[in-house]
């Protein structure tokens, strides 16, 4: 008969499967969120047959987007999911740009907004300081080409 004073033989191993369940816990939780980071704003893009921007390593490019009502979005500072003012614009770009001033500058334009709003957030942008505009659009498919 045992003695309860008797000690016990000490186990070297460790024990990995209650990690293992944490760790694929993890790796749901982070397969569902992931498709739920992609933030933007729906923006219906012309069509173009142009060449792609050169990207600068490291950097992020600064987009404007105008939606089909003619508001405008930023995606540099919080709420980049929410309407912006030209004031902002204007001071947004400008902190981006004395930071890092090779930054590209695109504008991404619903084909549906008039091109006076096109043309009033590109005056934003120079306001700001960007030398160098480029435009956001969709490959050319087969897109009708208006004559």
């Amino acid at each position: 008969m045992a003695t309860p004073l008797q000690k016990r033989k000490l186990m070297g191993d460790i024990n990995v499967v209650p990690y293992i369940d944490v760790m694929l816990v993890l790796l749901v939780i982070f397969m569902v969120t992931a498709p739920l980071l992609t933030q933007g704003i729906e923006v219906d893009l012309p069509k173009a047959n142009s060449e792609p921007i050169k990207e600068v390593p490291n950097h992020q490019p600064l987009v404007l987007s105008v939606d089909a009502t003619g508001n405008l979005y930023i995606n540099v500072g919080d709420n980049e999911d929410e309407p912006t003012t030209g004031k902002d614009v204007v001071a947004r770009v400008g902190a981006v740009l004395r930071n890092r001033p090779d930054t590209p500058i695109l504008v991404k334009a619903d084909r549906a907004v008039p091109y006076g709003h096109v043309v009033g957030a590109m005056v934003l942008l120079q306001q700001g300081g960007a030398q160098s505009i480029g435009f956001v659009t969709d490959p050319l498919d087969s897109y009708p080409i208006p004559e």
